[in-house]
């Protein structure tokens, strides 16, 4: 029997941590192109800085991709042993579907642990450093503001474009000056300039060369009728504060990114201390919103053992080759279960419904199901 429970265990492993480094090459690939992309084709981040960056996210996607793997691997390898009647030969020599699960559910065991500590511990201090190190690598690149070809929208009263940029020299430049309605009130055009970075006071120095400017009415600037030269300057100078931009890129702790002590004593200090500008129903909302967050992590540790449960007797009954079918079968579950605990979440402005234990519903779902699928096939 041991020899058996090897050969499983084996087996399981490997192929569930081939689907595990798939899936995260997946969503790491495409937590890149939402959160970095647009910096790199900017040129403010650095190569080095982005291999960096995209491996701080190995934690963050490897909490979704472990119960996702698992279950994909499980229904892989039950599968071609079905369908290699490996399982038929096993339970005709009086191997129960239990035993013969032993080493799987150990090993989903073994997931829930480490996707606990994943989501506890090393996803929020990697996610955290990563959104830290990413501001601050823009924080340190401030001429990569402006980006040739680009409508450039970041300062709060102006709108520029540039034709061309080569180094901190600029051709074909359009300025538009902004009042607080977002109306362009006056508007010119250099055919070069230059641009600087003045670190004492945080701002970027536009110098342009022969400016043709337009002035627009105060009272009616969208009135095209009323536009009337500006006169033109052999030299301009502007000042492009990177104070607001900059700012918007602090980061703002979120309870996600907290570990697990910190969210504890977030709790208590919600439950003992609670904002006294806000009303009693505010306070509720705020002290559910830290339970939701941990209730949810620890949902999603045990979502490894829900989705074990689930892939065990389908992948004995399903009795085919065909892998992608298998996977077809994984992604819609893992799919069903994540959209389940979505729904789940949206109560999160109603404590008097408990959301945060109802974040357990899909996970008892689902081991209610593995469990009924079990006696099913053990009967069949």
């Amino acid at each position: 029997m041991n020899l058996i429970h090897r050969h499983i265990f084996a087996n399981v492993v490997l192929t569930c941590g081939a689907a595990v480094g798939m899936f995260a090459f997946v969503l790491m690939i495409g937590n890149s192109l939402k959160d970095l992309l647009p910096l790199i084709l900017a040129g403010q981040l650095a190569p080095d800085m982005v291999v960096r960056l995209i491996l701080l996210m190995v934690p963050f996607v490897l909490a979704y991709a472990l119960p996702m793997g698992m279950l994909t691997g499980i229904l892989l390898v039950l599968g071609r042993m079905s369908s290699d009647h490996e399982v038929t030969a096993l339970r005709a020599a009086g191997v129960s579907v239990a035993s013969l699960s032993a080493p799987i559910l150990f090993l989903a065991l073994v997931g829930v642990v480490v996707t606990a500590l994943i989501n506890f511990q090393f996803m929020p201090v990697t996610r955290l450093t990563q959104q830290r190190e990413l501001a601050e690598a823009v924080r340190q690149n401030p001429l990569s503001f402006i980006v040739p070809k680009t409508f450039i929208r970041d300062f709060p009263d102006r709108v520029i474009y540039v034709g061309e940029k080569n180094g901190d020299v600029l051709k074909d430049i359009w300025i538009w000056e902004l009042d607080r309605q977002k109306r362009v009130v006056n508007s010119g055009r250099a055919a070069s300039g230059r641009i600087d970075f003045d670190g004492v006071n945080n701002k970027l120095i536009l110098a342009l060369n022969q400016l043709q400017a337009e002035v627009h009415d105060r009272k009616d600037p969208e009135d095209t009728a009323k536009i009337h030269s500006g006169g033109a300057s052999d030299q301009a100078t502007f000042d492009l504060p990177l104070d607001k931009i900059t700012g918007e890129r602090v980061v703002k702790m979120k309870l996600k990114w907290y570990t697990f002590p910190q969210l504890i004593a977030e709790w208590r200090r919600r439950l003992h201390q609670p904002d006294p500008k806000l009303t009693p129903a505010e306070q509720k909302q705020e002290l559910m919103r830290v339970q939701i967050t941990i209730h949810e992590k620890f949902a999603t540790a045990f979502s490894v053992l829900s989705l074990a449960l689930i892939a065990i007797p389908l992948g004995i009954k399903a009795s085919r080759k065909e892998t992608s079918a298998n996977l077809g079968i994984g992604l819609a579950l893992t799919l069903a279960y994540y959209f389940a605990t979505i729904v789940v979440g949206w109560f999160d402005n109603s404590p008097a419904l408990r959301p945060d234990l109802l974040m357990w519903l899909p996970n008892l779902t689902f081991q209610s199901l593995g469990m009924w699928m079990f006696y099913k096939v053990d009967r069949a």
